[in-house]
C-alpha cells in the first residue's frame, strides 16, 4: 500500500501551518501534490525529496484495511454539495491509499407505488419517461434525474473516475447540465449516450431501486442528508468529526499506527503520527 496520499496531505497542511517547529513555503512546481514522490525527477523539482525519502522508509502494512466512508446523500440538496466538495472528495483525493468511499445518492427519495416498481419486469421501465418516474425526490424531478446520471455514471466508469465526474458535477452551478461535459473530461472513452441510455431506460431504474434498498437498511435509519457511515457504522460522535473534518478522522483511525508500534519506538512512533497525521 503506498502513501503518496499521506505524503500528499502531509505537505499540503504544512503548506498552510508549521511543522516541526519549521515553517514550509508552499512548492511550487508543475505537478499536483499526488505526484511529488512518483519520480525522483518530480521530487527534486518540488524540493520535497528530503520528505519523499523520509515516508517511503517506512509503509504500513498492506493487510490494514482501509477506512470505508459511504455517503448517502442526493445530487441537489446544499448540505450534500457542500460535504462532497469541500471535505469528501478533497480527503480522498490526499488519503484515497488508506480511506475507501463508496456514494450512494438516493437520500430522501421515494418510492411512488412500490407495487408496480418490480424489477423483475423490465419492459415496464422501458415504458417510464422523466414525466411518470416512479421516484420522487425532495428537491424535485431534476434532482431525481441528477441522482440516476450519478447512480450510472458509477455504475459505467468505475470508482475513481465516477468520484472526479461527480465532484465535478456537484461543483458546477448547475448539476445537469455540468453532467456531460464532466464525463468527456474525467472519462473520454465513455460516450454520452452510454449513460442517457442508462437513465432512460431499465438500469437506471435498477440502480436507483438498489440505492433505495441500501438507504432503507441503514440502522439507525438515516433523517437527513447528508448521512455518512464509517466502517459501516453510524454515530453522531462519527458525524461530527466527518463534517469538521474528515480528513482528520481518517487520519485517526487508519490502523497504520497500530502496524507502526511494532517496529517502531515510543519516540519514533511519535514522530511519523506527526507526518501521517
Amino acid at each position: 500500500m503506498k502513501l503518496s496520499g499521506l505524503l500528499a496531505a502531509f505537505l499540503l497542511f504544512c503548506t498552510y501551518r508549521t511543522c516541526f517547529g519549521m515553517s514550509h513555503p508552499k512548492p511550487a512546481c508543475r505537478y499536483p501534490p499526488s505526484q511529488w514522490c512518483r519520480s525522483l525527477e518530480i521530487a527534486l523539482e518540488c524540493k520535497v525529496q528530503k520528505q519523499c525519502m523520509e515516508v517511503n522508509a517506512i509503509r504500513p502494512n498492506q493487510t490494514v484495511p482501509p477506512v470505508s466512508v459511504t455517503l448517502y446523500y442526493e445530487s441537489m440538496c446544499p448540505d450534500c454539495r457542500i460535504f462532497i466538495t469541500q471535505q469528501l472528495f478533497p480527503t480522498w483525493t490526499m488519503l484515497q491509499d488508506i480511506m475507501a468511499v463508496t456514494l450512494v445518492p438516493y437520500g430522501n427519495a421515494q418510492v411512488k407505488n412500490s407495487d408496480t416498481f418490480d424489477l423483475e419486469h423490465l419492459d415496464y421501465y422501458k415504458l417510464v419517461t422523466s414525466s411518470n418516474s416512479p421516484f420522487s425526490c425532495q428537491h424535485g424531478e431534476p434532482e431525481c434525474r441528477g441522482n440516476m446520471i450519478e447512480a450510472c455514471i458509477i455504475h459505467l466508469t468505475g470508482h475513481s473516475a465516477a468520484f472526479h465526474i461527480i465532484y465535478c458535477m456537484e461543483s458546477s452551478a448547475d448539476v445537469l447540465n455540468a453532467a456531460q461535459p464532466c464525463l468527456q473530461l474525467y472519462a473520454p472513452s465513455i460516450a454520452w449516450s452510454t449513460v442517457d441510455s442508462c437513465v432512460e431506460g431499465g438500469l437506471g431504474y435498477q440502480l436507483m431501486h438498489k440505492n433505495a434498498v441500501m438507504t432503507r437498511a441503514l440502522n439507525p435509519a438515516h433523517t437527513y442528508v447528508p448521512w455518512v457511515t464509517i466502517n459501516g457504522e453510524y454515530t453522531e460522535e462519527n458525524e461530527d468529526k466527518a463534517m469538521s473534518s474528515l480528513f482528520q478522522m481518517v487520519c485517526q483511525l487508519y490502523k497504520v499506527r497500530n502496524s507502526l508500534l511494532l517496529f517502531l519506538s515510543r519516540y519514533e512512533f511519535e514522530y511519523w503520527k506527526k507526518i501521517i497525521c
